[in-house]
């Protein structure tokens, strides 16, 4: 069985806008014409794509598959274009940057500024998520750089260092375990501990940290941002393991503090996932250059 691109086209509009409708006028068909091409694609496949009984079409599961897979097909195709048109320099263009919640608040800044005063004349588009988000958008074609801080493993993603980043535990000023001159494992123990949420580097990275000092904490908070985790540690709800350099304002201000553990600084890396096969446009190859570390 061989699809027809358009049939998946009209289908994979009707899948994001929602609607025969909608998806019609983003393709200046009329609407008959939108729903005798999926009702084609679905004798084809030999399947239900949409459940028509609602107000709404809604995806069926086979509908669910067919969607993801056109998504990298045509994030593949958007791909292709633009490798064509960076042929003609960078005088023109769009580098899409994605990057999990750490690097895009406290490390992404700087390079997006760099890049932005050598070319000027390419679009800049970031995205901030957790890890899991970051590698989804990769495989669906849809960033040219994708920068995490947490493990990812995938057949079709390799994994390249690009700077190490220091982890700490920090703890309000106030708190007693600042004051004593080493913190073990056993110490944390009974502390309360808040994490990021689950698909989040941070949080895989911070939970392996503990654990190699023996601490497997009972009782935790879950926030979305280390923005928000420093200012609830800063409000003593807990403890937190969070990057030096995220930590680094707060710190300066003396509304948090450092917890002085006795086993060595724990230390991650911080990485660019790329699709392996798949050449780099132009303008992403000039922004890994800013990622090398200098000479």
């Amino acid at each position: 069985m061989s699809l027809n691109l358009h049939h998946l086209r009209v289908f994979a509009a009707v899948a994001e806008r929602g609607g025969f409708s909608r998806a019609a006028a983003s393709l200046r068909l009329s609407q008959p014409a939108v729903s005798k091409t999926v009702q084609e694609l679905e004798r084809q496949v030999g399947l239900s794509l949409f459940d028509r009984s609602g107000r709404s079409p809604r995806l069926t599961e086979a509908g669910e598959a067919l969607f993801a897979r056109a998504r990298e097909l045509f994030g593949v195709e958007r791909v292709a274009e633009e490798e064509l048109g960076a042929l003609r320099g960078l005088q023109r263009g769009v580098l899409r940057v994605g990057a999990s919640t750490t690097v895009a608040t406290y490390f992404l800044p700087s390079l997006l500024a760099k890049f932005h005063t050598q070319h000027p004349a390419v679009t800049l588009r970031v995205l901030s998520a957790n890890t899991r988000a970051v590698a989804r958008r990769l495989l669906e074609g849809r960033l040219d750089i994708a920068l995490v801080e947490g493990p990812i493993s995938h057949p079709r993603i390799s994994v390249t260092p690009w700077r190490d980043d220091e982890l700490v535990v920090i703890a309000p000023a106030a708190h007693r375990l600042v004051r004593k001159r080493t913190v073990t494992g056993a110490d944390l123990a009974d502390e309360s501990f808040i994490l990021r949420e689950p698909g989040s580097g941070t949080r895989v990275v911070a939970e392996a940290a503990l654990a190699e000092n023996g601490v497997h904490p009972r009782a935790t908070i879950q926030l979305g941002s280390t923005e928000a985790i420093k200012q609830a540690v800063a409000a003593g709800l807990g403890l937190a393991v969070v990057s030096r350099s995220a930590a680094a304002d707060q710190l300066a201000l003396g509304y948090i503090a450092i917890v002085p553990l006795r086993s060595a600084a724990f230390r991650r890396a911080l990485t660019e996932l790329r699709l392996t096969g798949r050449s780099p446009s132009a303008p992403a190859a000039a922004f890994r250059e800013l990622l090398r570390p200098p000479e």
